[in-house]
């Protein structure tokens, strides 16, 4: 009883620090402080689902929120690529994590958005800047994405949760180039982000345990 009270209190810690982040920017705080309550979030993700790994699964997809957290401070620490490599560690691992869980059968719709979030997701990122280097990130992003949707975690929660990431990632590629200057990107990006990442951690952790059961 403890432990699961610590575990509720460490993930309603995380759900505070990450919705209430949206209100940094109008409150003005920036500098330091604004950076650690950034990664504040998703860190508490990664110290909820390290807590609860019994296995290498459970490791995994602490590392997953580990790289998310990291990628949180180094976007807004040192910039976009530095950010950009943190997160494309984390979905190297999770496009692992969900490649050791698929499910044994596919269906035809399921397969249909699997590979249309692998292959749309470089496109559209290609199309939004015109930067070359961003596709091999984008291309990564959709895979993890595709892999989440075909994984036998739940998926309205880890599936809907990874393209909740991807259409984040594609908000902030469209804020450097058709919606730049638009108020849009800044009301969506974090808040579609963050939640991406709640679900994805909830849905893993609660299936793992089940698991275990």
């Amino acid at each position: 009883m403890g432990n699961e009270r610590v575990l509720r209190r460490i993930f309603a810690a995380a759900l505070v620090a990450g919705t209430s982040y949206l209100l940094a920017g109008p409150l003005g705080v920036a500098g330091p402080v604004a950076i650690a309550w950034k990664g504040a979030g998703v860190a508490l993700l990664a110290l909820w689902c390290a807590l609860q790994a019994r296995d290498r699964d459970g490791w995994l997809i602490a590392a997953v929120m580990a790289f998310g957290a990291l990628g949180d401070v180094l976007l807004e620490a040192v910039g976009l690529t530095a950010g950009a490599f943190a997160f494309l560690f984390g979905h190297l691992i999770a496009a692992h994590l969900y490649g050791r869980n698929q499910r044994p059968v596919w269906t035809r719709t399921q397969r249909a958005l699997a590979v249309t979030l692998a292959l749309a997701t470089p496109l559209i990122a290609w199309v939004l800047t015109y930067r070359i280097d961003i596709v091999p990130y984008a291309f990564w992003l959709g895979i993890m994405a595709a892999t989440a949707w075909v994984s036998r975690f739940p998926r309205y929660r880890v599936g809907l949760g990874a393209v909740m990431f991807v259409a984040s990632d594609l908000l902030i590629f469209a804020k450097l180039g058709p919606l730049a200057g638009s108020p849009v990107p800044g009301l969506l990006i974090w808040p579609l982000y963050f939640g991406g990442q709640v679900l994805i951690a909830r849905g893993i952790t609660q299936t793992l345990a089940q698991d275990r059961r």
